[in-house]
């Protein structure tokens, strides 16, 4: 098996996704199929739910109003539609839009630099920072980045700007030496007041990690300590770029500051119209890529691996390839791949925020990662737990889990294929799970729906090789069991339905033996 390491080349990922799982899809027809899948899991009534709730402390009640004045109520959108472009890509139904937005940004750059004009030497060894100031100027401007190392200590990029380097691995941009922990390598210029129109195309973005030593925890707070940050920005765009050893993120498209209001409330100036195309990433101290609080991200063609877990205390390191994360609404991730990640995809919340919205996945390949597809929101899983308000619209297509495995990262932590947790509304339409036969699974399930999800489809499932796994599919039971499950059309040897589940429905083939 290939190692999908930093090499891979994620261009590759559509091919390999049918080569490997041996399904040529026709996309026009398995969107109509997911979509009326879709249409029929909305349709389905919620089981009830017993409204506890924990009580919050003074502190935390404190945290949460002070969050407020930074926030804004938050609503479930209408999902974004998905089309076939004439070279068979699926796209967004906003991506029209923002291609508009590109040819603006092409007519409103006025002049085309080179940054080594300006005094920039790409050496490795020169500061390189008052140069690349000069050159992008007040924006309006394309600056070239020739092969080289070009050392800075952050690169601030005001709206009407394109960035361009000579490719990955021959155009570098790293950090200098004396550059805080907080540092953000590229960032847009004005996080408060927002940027639009930004690009940055064809170069490594180097975080020089090393520069802290041994340091326990390599990054500080909220959207620092990251290769590229999109905080409060409208239309941008990243292209082969390449994020190497990041204290926090390969890639954040965030909003102004993170922000932990409650359920119910979202950050303001989030970004959106964003578009990360043919991005790679390693050694990260959280997550490859991730969002928060931003609207109308598409992200494709990217691969992330192996990262360092050094923003968290060893053993605990939540660190995903590609995580989509508190207050995000209407992501959409097409044809990427991670490795040797906590999670590959994760669609998630922390318990005092509101969960990510309207998120489509369509075609992803996992490779030992610990948890390949993990959706859930902190803190709303339990029946003392207060139900969330936020956790909808899931639908996750054409995907591919290799081996999963236990891993140093987050060592209690048992491996799975897809773990779902109080989402509602989720279809997964043509998953294909391969295991390692020797690999010992510890009895663990592969696909586990439970804590208070409801309204989820699977369809399509094919499992195979997890020889010391438990059931392939279980339905976890009890008072914080999942419910108003359909099971459409799967091959696993073993699916098992806990107690106390009010609603489900299997159509499975002969060969699966259904426990209850």
């Amino acid at each position: 098996m290939a190692t999908y390491d930093k090499r891979h080349d994620p261009g590759k990922n559509k091919k390999l996704l049918a080569q490997i799982t041996g399904k040529q899809l026709d996309l026009k027809q398995v969107l109509q199929e997911t979509n009326r899948l879709f249409e029929e899991c909305r349709r389905i009534p919620q089981s009830l739910i017993l409204e506890n709730g924990q009580s919050r402390s003074f502190l935390e009640k404190i945290q949460e109003g002070l969050f407020r004045l930074t926030a804004k109520r938050s609503r479930i959108l209408e999902p974004t539609r998905l089309f076939v472009d004439d070279d068979g890509n699926v796209i967004p139904d906003w991506k029209d839009k923002l291609d508009q937005e590109y040819d603006q940004l092409m007519k409103n750059i006025t002049k085309e630099v080179n940054v080594e004009d300006y005094g920039a030497v790409g050496d490795g060894k020169t500061d390189c920072t008052a140069a690349f100031k000069r050159a992008i100027g007040k924006g309006r401007v394309k600056i070239i980045v020739p092969k080289g190392v070009f050392i800075t200590k952050e690169i601030h990029l005001p709206s009407w700007t394109w960035l361009m380097g000579s490719g990955r691995g021959t155009t570098t941009i790293k950090l200098h030496d004396q550059a805080s922990k907080g540092t953000r390598l590229i960032t847009n210029a004005n996080h408060w007041g927002g940027n639009h129109h930004i690009f940055v195309q064809g170069m490594s973005l180097d975080w020089n990690v090393e520069r802290l030593g041994e340091a326990v925890k390599t990054s500080t707070w909220g959207n620092h300590s990251s290769c590229l940050t999109y905080a409060n920005v409208t239309y941008g765009w990243v292209k082969d770029v390449e994020g190497i050893n990041p204290g926090l993120h390969c890639f954040d498209i965030s909003s102004t500051l993170y922000n932990y209001a409650g359920d119910g409330y979202r950050a303001r100036g989030g970004s959106k119209f964003i578009w990360l195309d043919h991005v790679t990433g390693y050694g990260f101290g959280d997550d490859g890529i991730t969002t928060h609080h931003s609207d109308y991200i598409f992200i494709s063609n990217s691969h992330m691996c192996d990262p360092s877990g050094r923003a968290h205390q060893k053993g605990f390191s939540n660190s995903n390839g590609i995580e989509v994360d508190d207050g995000s609404r209407n992501v959409l991730l097409v044809n990427n791949s991670s490795a040797r990640c906590f999670g590959g995809v994760e669609i998630k919340a922390h318990e005092n925020s509101s969960a990510a919205s309207n998120v489509k996945i369509f075609g992803h390949i996992s490779v030992h990662d610990n948890r390949a597809f993990n959706f859930r929101h902190i803190g709303h899983h339990k029946i003392t737990d207060a139900e969330s308000k936020s956790a909808f619209n899931i639908i996750a297509v054409n995907l591919l889990v290799m081996a999963p495995i236990f891993t140093e990262l987050y060592k209690d932590s048992t491996p799975r294929g897809m773990v779902v947790s109080a989402y509602k509304n989720v279809v997964v339409n043509h998953f294909t799970l391969v295991g390692d036969p020797d690999y010992d699974y510890k009895g663990n399930p592969v696909i586990a729906l439970q804590y208070r999800a409801r309204n989820v489809i699977l369809n399509n499932i094919s499992v195979a090789d997890f020889n010391k796994a438990g059931a392939a599919i279980k339905v976890y039971g009890g008072e914080n069991r999942a419910d108003s499950i359909k099971i459409y059309n799967c091959s696993p040897e073993k699916i098992e339905i806990g107690s106390g589940i009010h609603d489900f429905m299997i159509e499975t083939l002969e060969s699966a033996n259904v426990y209850f």
